[in-house]
């Protein structure tokens, strides 16, 4: 099992496992025009071809970013899939200077064994202009916001 930057070639399969879980509401849809605009910023974990997980760094500013659309297929749940995914987007967001990355969650459990601690909402302000305007759960958000510190 390795991790890989995503391709366009592994959209449709990272499309159907993040459709999986948004249904049952842990996490926010991706289009399939989003995922394709946002591949540089996907990594995947695979066995042979076979995708067992993803997740995306986003960039929200110059210091901050967020670990994004983090699913592990159920037939590999509790592998430490998820952890190895949390691990390489906190080493991109090192290569790339950023020094805070957060995560809008439910699994606050899963984020803080990663090293995250739990945060007030209102102290990402970058987080709310950019993406939280246009949240189909803007009004009634119940997840918990939660950031690591990258030294």
């Amino acid at each position: 099992m390795n991790i890989f930057n995503a391709k366009t070639s592994d959209v449709q399969a990272i499309y159907q496992l993040i459709q999986e879980y948004a249904e049952k509401g842990i996490v926010l849809p991706r289009s399939l025009l989003s995922l394709y605009q946002q591949i540089q910023s996907l990594y995947v974990m695979k066995e042979g071809n076979e995708i067992l997980g993803v997740a995306g760094l986003h960039v929200l500013g110059q210091d901050l970013g967020e670990v994004r659309s983090l699913v592990v297929s159920p037939e590999h749940a509790g592998k430490g899939i998820g952890r190895q995914l949390v691990d390489h987007v906190i080493n991109e967001a090192a290569r790339l200077e950023v020094k805070r990355v957060i995560s809008l969650t439910y699994e606050t459990e899963f984020f803080t064994k990663c090293g995250f601690e739990k945060i007030n909402r209102e102290e990402l302000p970058e987080k709310t202009w950019i993406d939280c305007m246009n949240c189909p759960k803007l009004e009634c958000c119940d997840e918990v916001a939660m950031i690591k510190y990258i030294r």
